[in-house]
Order: C-alpha cells, then structure tokens, then sequence
C-alpha cells in the first residue's frame, strides 16, 4: 500500500503530468507512474516525447510510435506480477500530431492547402509553446474520449516553464491577433491575388516584405485565409485544454534532480504552477545520492591496505556528495512548503527495463526509503 502523495493521485487523478527540467527523469517518472497504476487495476496511457528506445525497450515493446500501443503482459514477467488493468504507451511526434489535428479540424477542401503551407510547417515545429500546446492538446483529445481512467505526459523539456503554462494562451492570442488581421486584411479580403496587388501599394506589407521575404507574407496571408473559417474551433479546442490544465481530476509532477540550478528552476516552476491555480501533487527529486552504509564502512575495513585505501576515498566522496543533496534537499522543502518532497536514490545504473522501473516506482510510492 503507497505511503506517498502519489498513491491517492494514482488513484483519484485522470491526468498526471511531470514537468521540469530537461535531462532529471520525467520520462522514466511518467512511465512508472502508468505501470503502477495499471498494476493496481486502472487502465493507464503514458504519453513520451523521447525519442530514446530505451523506454520502449523496457516496456518490452521494440518501438514507440505516434499511435497507442499496448504493453504485453508478457512484459511484467520479470516481476512477478500481473496487471489488472491494460497498460499503453505512445512517443508524440509533434508534426504528426499537429498533422492529425489539422486532418480532423480543417474542410476537406482545406486541408492539403494548411499542411502543405510553409508558414503552418513552420508553427508546427518552431513557434514558442507550439510543442508543448499539441502535447496537451492531444491528452485533452485522449480524455475527452475516455478509453483511459488515467493518462500519464511526459512534457517537453523546456527552459522555460510558462511555455508550457501559458501554451493555451500562446495559440487564442495567435488567434485573435488583430495586429495581424490588420495587416493582412487586404489580402483576406481580396483573396489569392490580394496580397501581391497589397504589397505593391501597401507601404506596411511593402517595408515587412524586406525584412520577411514577399513570399513568406503570401504564405502567412494562405494559412490565415484557410484557417480563418476554422477559429472558433481551433479557440473551443484551446480553451479546452487549458481548462484541463486548471481541472481538479488533472495534477502536476514536478520532477527534479537534488543539483542547485535544476532545483532553483523546480522552486520557480511550482510557484508559476500555484499562480495558475494548478495542482501540484507532488514533488520528486530524483538521483539522490544516498550516504554511505555502516555495512560499506565495514566492509572497507577489511581489505588489503592499498585496497581499503582507495575504497574509503570514494566512500568518502560519496558521503560528501550525499550530503551536499540532503543540503540542497531541505533548502528545496522549506521554498515549497506543504508539497509532498519523495526521493529517488542514483542507482548503479540508468533505468532501462521493466525491473528498473518497478524499482523506481517502490521508491515513488513508499514500499522502499531511504
């Protein structure tokens, strides 16, 4: 039975989402949160966006696509236990899915125009947020349908935690952008040839033309011409999702390493977290490095000279580093108070099968501690 937050989060939630910093673990989080709850009998999806086959591979899958895949039962052999409920997981791949969304929202008649559009290939993949828009975008779209009692995302990695945070706000504000339908007005109205009969005569399309490129503005001017009959949809959609975000059946992961900057950036995270009236459930610092045990001092002792030497160094090493997370660790628990702090020991190491994660997991939700 879990004796952390995450056990009831398990239990209740409908979404999980881990967020933080890129390269502290989010992935191998995400994925044991889902195997945990699908163990405990609900059927669970984990949404990845990385491309490293190590998570599949551990899952006991030999790939990860854009599509749900379900999890064998084969796969939880090694452990000895059976899942009660089906376990899937799917790796975004950000242009298709954006592709999937235009194939659904757009006419007919529209849609090979948007998707062969340079300045929509550009949104796509480059806009700020737009990664981490499509990624809640399509939990929202997996909600709504209901096939899953819990989905399970692991975010982007980001510099920036308001990209995420304010992604929703990012495509309505794109969307009702009035200095945009300002300037491109003539060309809406006129249609295909408005925008170069404009750009001759217009002085603003012909001084934004010099530094963009006559030939971008026209793509911008077809994408906003074949995307303006669909924005009260695009808007109905963004609004959803970020009702999902603010929804009390959704809560946040913040994941974490115990080094100063990631922890700095975790503090900064679950302030904007609160500010937006967000649910964080948790808060995990994962690769702690544990101190040292009587048993390793004790078995050093009983080496050759030279041996027992140089093993005490890296003990030595290792209590100091230890010390240095539990440090930061209190430091980081007095900047959240009233957030569940759950440590995940550095293991020998990286997490890379299904035994990994299962350990990783006991850890998250109580069964071991350290």
């Amino acid at each position: 039975m879990s004796t952390t937050a995450l056990g009831p989060a398990l239990a209740k939630k409908r979404v999980l989402i881990c967020v933080g910093s890129g390269g502290v673990g989010k992935t191998t989080v995400a994925a044991t949160l889902a195997l945990r709850a699908a163990v405990d009998g609900r059927s669970s999806l984990v949404c990845t966006i990385d491309p490293a086959k190590r998570l599949a591979n551990s899952l006991g899958l030999s790939a990860l696509g854009n599509a749900e895949t379900r999890v064998p039962a084969s796969a939880l052999e090694p452990l000895g236990v059976t899942a009660r409920a089906s376990l899937h997981a799917m790796m975004l791949d950000m242009k298709q899915t954006w592709d999937d969304l235009i194939t659904r929202v757009a006419p007919p008649e529209q849609r090979e125009k948007i998707l062969a559009n340079r300045f929509y290939q550009s949104l796509s993949t480059a806009l700020a947020g737009s990664q981490e828009y499509i990624a809640m975008e399509k939990v929202w779209e997996l909600r709504r349908k209901g096939q899953y009692e819990l989905v399970v995302l692991d975010t982007p990695p980001t510099a920036h935690a308001l990209d995420f945070l304010d992604a929703p706000n990012r495509v309505l504000d794109f969307l009702d952008n009035e200095a945009a339908k300002w300037l491109l007005a003539p060309a809406l109205k006129a249609g295909k040839f408005g925008l170069s009969l404009f750009n001759r005569s217009g002085y603003v399309l012909r001084a934004l033309s010099k530094f963009t490129g006559t030939e971008m503005l026209q793509e911008l001017s077809s994408f906003m011409l074949s995307l303006s009959g669909m924005n009260e949809g695009f808007r109905e959609r963004a609004r959803g999702v970020r009702a999902l975000l603010e929804d009390t059946t959704t809560g946040f992961v913040l994941v974490t390493s115990p080094h100063s900057e990631r922890m700095d950036e975790a503090i900064h995270f679950n302030t904007l977290l609160r500010q937006h009236r967000m649910e964080v459930v948790a808060l995990v610092v994962n690769r702690v490095h544990p101190l040292p045990t009587e048993a390793m001092w004790q078995a050093a002792s009983t080496l050759t000279p030279n041996r027992r030497a140089k093993v005490e160094e890296t003990l030595r090493e290792l209590q100091i580093l230890a010390e240095q997370d539990r440090r930061g660790i209190a430091q980081l628990q007095a900047a959240c108070p009233g957030i569940p702090l759950i440590q995940v020991p550095r293991f020998g190491l990286d997490v890379h099968d299904i035994t990994s994660l299962w350990q990783t997991g006991r850890f998250l939700l109580g069964d071991d501690a350290f």
